[in-house]
């Protein structure tokens, strides 16, 4: 009887151990860190954004609002929690280089936890040959790539690779070309010799934006902005880097429909 007793009280506690796990699970918050450029920065944690900066947004900065409680059950193969916290260190001007060597890079490192997700897409100002601050020929493009997969394994969380989401030309005969020469192939590369993940932003880009068309895009997605209609810009804008609202909220959706679609790893 007693043997009975005691097997049934290890099997309660066994019980009640799983159950706590199940709950620990559960409750478990992911952090999504984004390494990246102008095209994927939060401009509105900028002092008054709204009369010198608004409405250039970028993708990152409408991440967080696709990270909801059904949305989050179509990532599943990315093994997280309940929740995700997006944490959006993208900073304007900044190379795979310039952005390990201001410290940006160690910041995010330092803070990852297991099961963390980093978002790495660079590009823009490594292939900046007359910004000799911050421009990264392809081989050194790569070393930076392979240092921040390996240290974000390092600290059991997932890297993700992004190539780099294309600029509003050039355009031929109705349709977008590539505005990054190498730097996506680069990308590409790493993702196959490290078995990383890659979302290829620029040939997904290049495919919506060609199929929303130059005319619409130009004037919706990007920031050509006429005279007089926003106080940041008085005397209007022509800019087809960076994203106008309507413009950051499609490309984090192709960001976030291409996270769905990623593998399930160990």
């Amino acid at each position: 009887m007693t043997g009975r007793i005691l097997s049934l009280c290890s099997l309660l506690i066994a019980l009640f151990a799983l159950a706590s796990c199940s709950q620990l699970n559960n409750a478990h918050v992911t952090h999504l860190y984004i390494a990246s450029d102008s095209t994927a920065t939060d401009y509105s944690t900028e002092p008054d954004y709204a009369t010198k900066r608004y409405p250039q947004m970028g993708w990152g900065q409408v991440f967080q609002p696709l990270f909801t409680t059904e949305s989050i059950k179509q990532l599943k193969n990315l093994n997280i929690g309940h929740a995700v916290v997006v944490d959006d260190r993208a900073k304007g001007g900044r190379s795979t280089r310039s952005f390990f060597e201001e410290g940006r890079w160690r910041e995010i490192r330092d803070a990852l936890k297991p099961g963390d997700l980093v978002l790495i897409q660079f590009g823009h100002n490594d292939q900046s040959k007359e910004k000799i601050d911050r421009y990264t020929p392809i081989e050194g493009y790569k070393q930076y790539l392979r240092l921040y997969v390996e240290q974000t394994r390092e600290k059991k969380a997932r890297p993700v690779l992004i190539t780099s989401v294309n600029r509003n030309y050039p355009w031929l005969n109705g349709k977008l070309q590539n505005s990054h020469g190498d730097y996506p192939q680069a990308v590409k590369d790493i993702g196959k010799e490290m078995n990383v993940d890659v979302i290829d932003l620029t040939q997904l880009s290049i495919e919506h934006f060609t199929a929303k068309g130059e005319a619409y895009v130009t004037e919706n997605y990007f920031m050509n902005l006429p005279a007089g209609k926003f106080e940041a810009y008085p005397n209007g804008q022509k800019d087809n880097t960076h994203f106008q609202p309507e413009g950051a909220e499609a490309v984090a959706n192709l960001v976030f429909d291409a996270l769905t679609k990623l593998p399930e790893k160990p």
